[in-house]
């Protein structure tokens, strides 16, 4: 009578079997980190990184509705000469965010791994205040603000600028390294 291939003595299952053990614990953590529901209200002392970036305790924030300039992106005033634009908007951001605490409604992650989120300073809607100003191009949320600072030539719209985004694309930061891509993947 032959033996069942089942009762066969393999060499190398038990290797082989921790290895795959170790392998699908890692995943299942990993899925439990991702699908732990964040918590949807984040509050406290802003930090501010950039025109629609901040930071609340270790949680970084990126504003939904828009997008500002990066620091390091120039913009050409009426005159056409340049002025660091991406530095005035987090110079706005800063005063905007005040002293105070902010209170940030989370609605999901960008593929950097940043919370995504509208936030709000003494009441007020903190992006919506950064598009009104002139310092930032509004996504979707802050059109007719975007078209009150383009028709008075506030911040950005005063002279020329390339897009925020399209200045990302063509200096090569429109995609997340390698640690930001595996920090989105775990929070």
């Amino acid at each position: 009578m032959r033996p069942s291939p089942w009762s066969r003595n393999r060499r190398f299952s038990r290797p082989l079997g921790l290895v795959l053990m170790l392998a699908a614990l890692a995943v299942v953590a990993g899925l439990a980190a991702l699908l732990q529901p964040p918590p949807a209200l984040l509050s406290g002392r802003a930090e501010i990184v950039d025109g629609d970036t901040l930071r609340i305790g270790a949680t970084r924030i990126r504003l939904t509705g828009l997008d500002a300039p990066e620091l390091d992106q120039t913009c050409a005033d009426a005159s056409g000469s340049e002025w660091s634009c991406g530095m005035e908007a987090k110079s706005f951001a800063v005063g905007a965010a005040g002293h105070g605490p902010v209170t940030c409604l989370r609605s999901g992650r960008d593929r950097y791994g940043r919370a995504l989120a509208k936030c709000a300073v003494g009441g007020g809607d903190l992006g919506q205040a950064i598009v009104a100003a002139g310092w930032a191009v509004a996504d979707r949320d802050y059109i007719a603000e975007e078209a009150a600072a383009r028709d008075a030539k506030r911040g950005i719209w005063a002279g020329t600028f390339i897009a925020p985004a399209e200045w990302r694309r063509s200096h090569g930061t429109d995609r997340p390294g390698f640690w930001e891509a595996i920090r989105a993947w775990f929070g």
